[in-house]
């Protein structure tokens, strides 16, 4: 499915929205995500939704972490990942964030 296949689906429409309103300096988890969407127990349905969005620049995708606050994508998405938090001001310490620093509470 197509970003703009996936856009036609509400629960994706849901899951942006909520990664939307995440304020730049801030993250959350995954399964936060997914609550504050209305989708509970559905963490790895976001991760799904928001790995077709990795590359739409509107879509702040990297204030999106583990429940442990680590970085959940791999290789160069990673390094991409961290150096966004970073210029929003979020510490990265060997590819995790500290989420009672940091984290969203909406």
């Amino acid at each position: 499915m197509s970003p703009a296949e996936a856009l036609q689906d509400e629960r994706v429409q849901r899951v942006l929205a909520t990664v939307d309103s995440i304020p730049p300096g801030r993250v959350a988890s995954y399964g936060q995500v997914a609550e504050e969407a209305g989708l509970p127990r559905a963490a790895r349905f976001v991760g799904s939704v928001l790995k077709r969005f990795i590359n739409d620049d509107e879509v702040p995708w990297h204030r999106v972490l583990g429940s442990d606050g680590t970085i959940r994508v791999a290789g160069g998405t990673a390094r991409d990942q961290a150096q966004l938090l970073r210029a929003e001001g979020v510490e990265v310490r060997r590819g995790r964030v500290d989420l009672a620093e940091c984290g969203w509470c909406p």
